[in-house]
């Protein structure tokens, strides 16, 4: 059996390979879309290693406060960007004893127990392959692609918002803090007469890919959309 201190440097490593492929990726897209990428855009952040039925992994850029005995914490860095790895598991944090992962993984009830509102990504690691640097590398690539994409998506939206700009600045604001409801208020207050985004944004609990997919569907998508003819004189 590998030993705690072989297994923090394994899930380090595959922590690492993650940033690693996401970094690499976003050097693919243009400055300005980069410095939307919410890893990128933060000047440091951490990473919650979180041991509960499954092993969660976590980034938030909110505080978690000083370093409490037993809890143990790795630095990383790949090319300016940095973070901190921490490690908790019912021994750290006893509340994680009382998460209940029988029928899948409990990402709201591990956030609550960390006292933990936003995050950059959360997910959990190493089912099916593992923790390699194979699987890691799919991962943040995946992660830079989706972090690009939704970029773009508001980019596109907030072009054709006319007018409503600030709303769609608040509602990039509250994707990056992990707001659903928020985003469902502001959606709504960007598009109120959209009978398709009041569904996305009535669901419970609402859905913000289907709020965001909506609301830009409405707005003429990416492809195929030309912008309504300014009257002339």
């Amino acid at each position: 059996m590998p030993t705690p201190e072989q297994l923090r440097a394994a899930v380090a490593g595959y922590v690492h390979e993650i940033h690693r492929a996401y970094v690499d990726q976003a050097m693919t897209f243009t400055a300005g879309g980069r410095g939307r990428m919410p890893l990128l855009a933060a000047e440091r952040f951490t990473v919650a290693a979180v041991g509960a039925r499954k092993l969660h992994l976590l980034a938030t850029t909110e505080s978690l406060g000083p370093l409490q005995e037993p809890e143990v914490a790795l630095d990383g860095e790949y090319r300016g960007l940095s973070w901190q790895l921490r490690f908790f598991d019912p021994v750290v944090v006893p509340a994680l004893a009382l998460v209940d992962e029988s029928q899948g993984p409990a990402f709201d009830e591990v956030r609550r127990a960390l006292g933990i509102g936003t995050v950059i990504y959360h997910f959990v690691a190493g089912e099916g392959a593992g923790l390699t640097a194979h699987n890691a590398t799919h991962v943040g690539t995946g992660l830079a692609n989706g972090h690009s994409s939704i970029a773009r998506d508001f980019d596109t939206i907030r072009s054709r918002a006319r007018g409503r700009e600030a709303l769609v600045d608040e509602l990039a604001g509250a994707a990056r803090a992990g707001l659903p409801r928020a985003q469902a208020l502001l959606a709504k207050a960007i598009a109120p007469h959209n009978i398709e985004l009041a569904r996305a944004c009535d669901a419970e609990p609402p859905d913000p890919d289907e709020i965001r997919k909506a609301l830009l569907a409405g707005v003429g998508g990416r492809r195929q959309w030309t912008p309504e003819r300014t009257p002339t004189g």
